[in-house]
């Protein structure tokens, strides 16, 4: 990630960013249209600490579609707000809007359509036979907090059909008292084409290209038919686990309902 400043108050403010978002600081870039334009290409999420207008007019010729464009955020110099400008939900530039209003206590100002409907977010996890629970759990937090969610944002977690009475992920269910829902893996299919780290190995071993993932995807599907979930975190590894989380806007809240028991060992 850039952070773009033009003015050396927002220099002042990009430097209180640069560290907590693990970004590179780049101070009045000359020239300054070419250089933004090759990072934008390059898939570089940016946030520009100056004027909206400068930034329209800068990559306009270089807009693709929100499926292609890297996320960018726009801030003004006193950091009062931040605006995800581009690829808010495809991109991921709401999520990271959310982060920068939160480390420098802005406002933030969201424009797309589904902010109006209250998310809910799937964590899928898929492990090997007997995966221990201390693995599952450091995995599940890790992914949250590389989301920038915490466990009360959790709707459900999610796997494929045979893991259902696996006793570390039944366990993790039951300790943070969230449903636990499984598929069969003819139902996980249907997502496979949202899928972001599809795996022919895990295809062919258990009848799905990805577990974490499609398990996430499937379940946001369910409670809302008519709208098309999407992948917040692709799959992130352990030694013996998966996991990753989907979100869905406005989903039927009783579909999250499902709560498997810890089974015994």
């Amino acid at each position: 990630m850039r952070i773009i400043a033009l003015t050396a108050a927002g220099k002042a403010l990009a430097e209180r960013l640069e560290k907590p978002l693990a970004a590179t600081l780049c101070y009045k870039p000359t020239p300054f249209a070419e250089t933004v334009q090759r990072w934008f290409r390059a898939s570089e999420p940016l946030l520009f600490i100056c004027a909206t207008g400068i930034v329209i007019r800068t990559l306009a010729p270089v807009l693709v579609s929100k499926h292609d464009d890297p996320p960018v955020l726009v801030m003004d110099e006193l950091g009062q707000f931040v605006i995800p400008l581009l690829s808010g939900h495809e991109g991921g530039a709401n999520e990271l809007a959310r982060r920068v209003s939160t480390l420098c206590s802005a406002t933030l100002v969201l424009t797309t359509a589904n902010t109006y409907l209250r998310p809910y977010y799937v964590v899928g996890m898929g492990c090997e036979r007997h995966c221990t629970f201390a693995e599952i759990d450091t995995l599940f937090n890790a992914t949250l907090a590389q989301a920038g969610l915490a466990l009360k944002d959790v709707a459900a977690l999610s796997s494929i059909d045979i893991k259902a009475d696996e006793i570390a992920l039944c366990k993790l269910a039951k300790h943070y008292g969230i449903p636990f829902l499984t598929w069969p893996a003819e139902q996980l299919c249907r997502v496979e084409p949202l899928l972001q780290t599809p795996s022919d190995y895990v295809k062919k071993t258990v009848g799905v290209a990805g577990v974490a993932e499609s398990s996430a995807l499937f379940s946001c599907a369910h409670a809302h038919s008519g709208a098309t979930p999407e992948l917040l975190v692709p799959k992130q590894k352990s030694q013996r686990a998966t996991c990753a989380i989907a979100r869905i806007y406005g989903a039927d809240a009783s579909q999250f309902s499902t709560l498997m028991l810890e089974p015994s060992a």
